[in-house]
């Protein structure tokens, strides 16, 4: 019997899902926000900070070939969405070569921005104005409960350099199908997606 087969996660456990993710329900129907599949899992350390800890919690001591299917509510995933978190910046601030970035900023592009402590922050571009740029600093998936369904893939012990990634993370979403929900906490779990 293969070992890895039996394996359970738990931390330092290197482990790799596929799932769907639902998001919000209108008329009993749930949207597929995102997806994982068994070509192009999600990869991740467990409990070193990749993943957001409601997601972790719901995997803990399941195993290799077990399926999952929970809800995480909002207040525990990315919070509610926050009005604040939506501001107008100034357009001059996203001049290259004294001209504006057409090409990089516009409605419906998300913009990687550095904050006053130098962290990166993901922003969505709401609408473009004459003089000012509407960006939305919310996550997301913010004031969405996240509906998990899937299977445990893969569960082996983490190598040294999984256990000290280079960059970010591959948190729960953001590394399936639709690459361009980052769940580390700064996406689905921890930030910075590879």
């Amino acid at each position: 019997m293969n070992m890895e087969s039996v394996e359970e996660i738990k931390p330092g456990k290197y482990v790799e899902t596929a799932y769907d993710l639902y998001v919000g329900e209108q008329d009993g129907e749930k949207t597929l926000m995102e997806k994982a599949t068994r070509q192009q899992p999600l990869k991740f350390v467990f409990g070193i900070g990749q993943m957001i800890e409601s997601f972790e919690k719901q995997l803990l001591h399941k195993k290799t070939g077990e399926t999952f299917d929970f809800v995480i509510p909002f207040a525990e995933a990315y919070g509610e969405y926050n009005d604040e978190h939506v501001l107008e910046l100034a357009k001059e601030m996203f001049l290259v070569d004294g001209k504006f970035d057409e090409e990089m900023i516009f409605e419906g592009a998300t913009v990687p921005m550095l904050d006053a402590n130098g962290r990166t922050l993901n922003g969505s571009v709401i609408e473009v104005k004459d003089d000012v740029i509407v960006m939305d600093f919310n996550h997301p998936l913010a004031g969405e409960d996240l509906h998990f369904i899937g299977e445990v893939l893969a569960v082996r012990d983490a190598t040294p350099e999984e256990l000290t990634p280079q960059s970010g993370c591959c948190g729960c979403s953001g590394c399936g199908d639709n690459g361009d929900h980052h769940h580390c906490e700064g996406g689905c779990g921890g930030s910075n997606c590879q």
